[in-house]
């Protein structure tokens, strides 16, 4: 008995819709590497400004120490609808010292990733936990209160 070549079209297509699904997502993120130009950067030859023409600009600088410069490059995958997920991460720092000479060139990878996972739908407090009418209610009367610095206070103190 032959198939109809409409029933072998249909299966061909879902056959071929299928199979789609289960191929990898790959994305690249951030700074495109380039391993001769990270190579030239030399410590103790290279300053701010040769690093900047040679490299670009950094994809972030440090906040605490003027020193460092980041450059930050990933690759990452996903099959369907999951979350990415990082296959591999490579972090270049760039030191220098106070007068802008590169002190050193470091390279990290992938084992610097750090996962941070929510806890529940609220952020944990110390202290007084509010409840819904609290909430809801808690400001009725304290806006113009004597006492609270509004404008039926009074400007503090006594009074007339």
């Amino acid at each position: 008995m032959p198939i109809p070549a409409r029933a072998l079209g249909a299966a061909l297509l879902a056959a071929a819709l299928g199979t789609t699904a289960c191929v990898p997502v790959r994305t690249h993120q951030g700074y495109i590497i380039d391993k001769e130009l990270v190579d030239s950067v030399q410590p103790g030859i290279d300053t701010r400004e040769s690093v900047l023409q040679t490299l670009g600009r950094p994809t972030f600088t440090s906040q605490f120490n003027e020193g460092e410069w980041y450059y930050i490059s990933r690759q990452s995958a996903n099959l369907g609808y999951q979350s990415l997920k990082a296959k591999d991460q490579t972090t270049l720092r760039v030191s220098f010292d106070a007068k802008g000479n590169v002190v050193a060139v470091d390279r990290m990878g992938k084992d610097l990733i750090a996962s941070v996972d929510p806890y529940g739908k609220t952020t944990p407090t110390l202290g007084h936990k509010r409840g819904f009418f609290e909430d809801l209610f808690g400001n009725i009367g304290t806006v113009g209160a004597p006492g609270t610095g509004g404008p039926g206070s009074g400007g503090g103190g006594n009074g007339p």
